[in-house]
């Protein structure tokens, strides 16, 4: 399945989360050459901001990416506040919640290396190329430094 990035970001807009985009969309967003298969977004942890995601992602029946189809699961706000970070599939594809971010830390500090832009006519918090490369340094794996590469070359271009 294609992930409808569109109705993802929607939704959680709508729904009001507080959330940054974050991984290979943020890149692509920022101008990077990346393709992604996945919605990848750090989010807040207080208590009214974990009901607003819940409710938000409803809608679209997620379940645990790699999971078997029978394994009982529900994402719920005590869901997730019983864990930090869920990679999950759903009827608009896959989309992953990250409590924190290796290399940054959790929403907050996410969020200070993020920039609001406009996607799909919506105002969005996008992590920056900085974030990006702290990050993308801090995990370390192939894929990750082919990203930096392209960082480094955004930043020659602007």
């Amino acid at each position: 399945m294609v992930t409808d990035f569109r109705a993802l970001l929607e939704a959680l807009t709508d729904g009001q989360v507080d959330f940054v985009l974050v991984g290979g969309v943020a890149l692509v967003v920022q101008g990077g050459p990346r393709t992604t298969e996945d919605l990848d977004i750090c989010y807040a942890r207080d208590d009214r901001n974990i009901a607003r995601l819940a409710a938000a992602l409803a809608p679209f029946s997620p379940r645990l990416r790699g999971a078997p189809a029978d394994l009982p699961f529900r994402l719920d706000a005590r869901t997730i506040r019983s864990g930090l970070n869920f990679t999950l599939t759903s009827l608009r594809g896959d989309i992953d919640l990250l409590g924190e971010i290796t290399g940054v830390g959790g929403y907050a500090a996410v969020a200070s290396v993020s920039e609001i832009l406009t996607l799909y006519g919506r105002s969005i918090r996008v992590m920056t190329l900085d974030g990006l490369e702290r990050a993308k340094r801090a995990a370390g794996r192939l894929k990750d430094l082919a990203d930096l590469a392209h960082i480094a070359e955004l930043r020659k271009r602007r």
